[in-house]
């Protein structure tokens, strides 16, 4: 049991934690500043009630189920229609392993803050959203998942499914993880050393041509 929440011990036990959680919170919300504004209250909800954390969960549960209810509470002030098209995780925040959470997770680490998997989530309803990432993204169990969203393991699995459709739906047919493992390191840096020359030559035509045909750019505020 945790007595005392010092702040060097309360450090050490939410440090290894922050990365992944923000990566939660970003997919969840499909906005970084939200998401850095909700990693920001989970950890001040977390310090306050560190003291009443008794072990009766991990502490990477525990975390998770305050980061969860932190993004419900966002969305729930939200308008009901997603925005036209997230904003891109920065690099400089990417601390995500390769891999998946655990063995059941449907979707790599890497490949949950993809654009198009982050836009998919978007169109969700807020629950589903959160049902969907903590069980194929961060591979909780149905029960985990039930006492996150103070639920039922029955409506967990109802959830799930009306989720994992809606996304299925909208996902390409290959996500941009297994496109890079299929091309190579060797054949990514030319493709990016290319557009990288192209952009620098102002050469649209270049540009367009190695696009795809759905493929789309835009820079705002400009269309």
């Amino acid at each position: 049991m945790i007595a005392t929440a010092p702040e060097d011990s309360y450090a050490r036990l939410i440090e290894p934690h922050r990365a992944e959680l923000r990566a939660h919170c970003y997919r969840m919300l499909g906005s970084v500043h939200d998401a850095e504004d909700a990693l920001q209250e989970t950890l001040l909800r977390a310090w306050r009630g560190v003291s009443r954390f008794e072990g009766r969960s991990s502490v990477r549960t525990w975390l998770y189920r305050i980061a969860t209810n932190v993004c419900l509470d966002l969305l729930a002030g939200r308008p009901s229609e997603p925005a036209e098209w997230p904003e891109p995780f920065p690099d400089e925040m990417l601390e995500i392993e390769d891999g998946r959470a655990a063995p059941h997770a449907r979707y790599e680490r890497r490949e949950s803050i993809e654009l198009a998997f982050v836009a998919a989530l978007q169109h969700l309803p807020a629950t589903q959203r959160a049902s969907l990432l903590l069980r194929d993204v961060l591979g909780f169990s149905a029960k985990e998942t039930a006492a996150a969203l103070d639920t039922t393991v029955a409506s967990v699995n109802g959830t799930l499914r009306r989720a994992r459709a809606a996304v299925d739906e909208r996902l390409p047919e290959r996500g941009q993880q297994q496109t890079l493992r299929e091309l190579g390191d060797h054949e990514v840096r030319r493709i990016v050393e290319r557009y990288a020359d192209a952009f620098e030559r102002a050469d649209l035509e270049a540009v367009v041509a190695m696009l795809a045909e759905d493929a789309s750019f835009s820079m705002p505020p400009l269309p």
